[in-house]
Parts: C-alpha cells; sequence; structure tokens
C-alpha cells in the first residue's frame, strides 16, 4: 500500500472524526488515542493533522498538539453563506446537466427522506437529506465546486445535519425540499438555485438561534445584572 494511499485514507478517517463532532471543540486532540485506533506513528498523523489545521477544522499549538475549533457565530454564519452560493451554483449546473438516472436516484433519496420526516424519525432523515445535496452538488458536474463544497460542508456538517429543529422548522424544511425535486425535475435551473440558497439561509438561522439561546451570559453581564438588583433591591428596602 503507497504511503499517497495510506495518507489519503488516514486524512478522510480523521476528518470524519472532527466533523462527527467525536472530540468536543476547544478539546486537546488526544494524538496517542488517534495513532493506536488508526495504526499509524505519530509522523503520519501529524502530516494529516496539518491539512486539517488548514482546512479550519483543527488549531495547531506550539511544542503543545493541536486543538479542535470552536466555531464562532460568525464564522456559522459565514460558512452557511458560501455553503449556500455554492449549492446555489450546484443547483444552477445540475438543473441543466442531471442525467436521468441521477434524477431517478435523487427522487428516492427525497421519498426515503419524506418517509423518515412522516415517521419523525430524525437520524434517517437526516442521512438522506445530507445525500440529497450532495448528489445535487455531483449532478452539477464541476470537481472544483464538488471539491470546494466538501470543505466548506465538512465544517459545518455536524451542526447541520444533527442540529435540533422545531415541527415548524421541520416542516418547513421539507416543503423546501419538495420544492427543490420539482424545479430539478422541471430542470428549472433559477428556480432549483433559488430555492438551494434560500433553503440553507433558513437553516443557519435556526442554527444561530439556538446557538445564541445555549450561549452563556458574559460574567460581565452578569455582574451588571446582579449589581442592578441589589441597588433596586436597596432601594425598594429604603
Amino acid at each position: 500500500m503507497s504511503k499517497i494511499f495510506v495518507h489519503a485514507s488516514l486524512l478522510d478517517q480523521l476528518r470524519e472524526v472532527f466533523v462527527q463532532g467525536e472530540i468536543p471543540p476547544g478539546s486537546k486532540v488526544p494524538e496517542a488515542a488517534l495513532c493506536e485506533r488508526f495504526g499509524v506513528s505519530r509522523t503520519p498523523l501529524r502530516e494529516a493533522l496539518k491539512v486539517l489545521a488548514a482546512e479550519g477544522h483543527i488549531e495547531l499549538l506550539p511544542n503543545r498538539g493541536a486543538r479542535v475549533r470552536e466555531l464562532s457565530l460568525d464564522e456559522v454564519e459565514g460558512l452557511f453563506a458560501v455553503a449556500g452560493a455554492l449549492e446555489a451554483l450546484a443547483g444552477e449546473q445540475a438543473a441543466e446537466r442531471v442525467t436521468d438516472e441521477e434524477l431517478a436516484e435523487i427522487a428516492a433519496l427525497h421519498e426515503r427522506m419524506r418517509q423518515a420526516y412522516l415517521r419523525r424519525d430524525r437520524q434517517p432523515y437526516y442521512e438522506d437529506n445530507r445525500a440529497v445535496h450532495e448528489a445535487i452538488v455531483r449532478a452539477a458536474r464541476n470537481p472544483v465546486l464538488v471539491s470546494q463544497y466538501a470543505i466548506v460542508n465538512a465544517r459545518i456538517r455536524f451542526i447541520r445535519f444533527q442540529s435540533p429543529m422545531t415541527e415548524e422548522i421541520w416542516s418547513r424544511a421539507m416543503a423546501e425540499h419538495d420544492g427543490m425535486l420539482n424545479a430539478l425535475m422541471r430542470r428549472d435551473a433559477a428556480a432549483l438555485s433559488g430555492i438551494l440558497k434560500t433553503h440553507l439561509k433558513h437553516k443557519c438561522q435556526a442554527i444561530v438561534r439556538e446557538l445564541q439561546a445555549q450561549a452563556p451570559v458574559p460574567p460581565t453581564r452578569r455582574r451588571h445584572s446582579t449589581a442592578t438588583a441589589d441597588r433596586t433591591g436597596s432601594a425598594s428596602r429604603k
């Protein structure tokens, strides 16, 4: 087995570790455990980590290994904006280039996703949802687009396809997917491009709201709130 193949295989496996969120953001990368898990030495592991650092999954710490990067809200919004633009372009080109076989595959994935939605079975829904988007991107037959989309989407894939959804958000997402398939079947490039971009925008908005709701109140704000409450309480006792 060639060194190039080993490196590519290791890189793909390592990327999945970070994309799937196996190691929490902000945590140090456990190099020894990963070497044992994938049966490699430190040298190829660290070479792969350099590539993943360039892709934005981790950050290298001088003489201290590596740490999983935490996405800021600005980064989340920026990545979704880029992913939306790439998917919009993919939709435009896929509508013009998709084959009948690819259309049948996407339609089958869509129906399977719809059945999971009707059962409210989230995991298969997410898996088929992701497969639909990736199939549309592949149908664009644009290798540059495919490679750039893979890099950008990998940064947000975990939160994109695993994030909580309210019934309202879920039903809207399913309706948007219905629109995507309809536009693709009609080979309406402008319609599919617009729906994909809007779909990603709505997904981003929902995730940002969720992240904001989870964010802790800054200490300075808590101190200010406490001080205000104390002053209010003191005034009321006078």
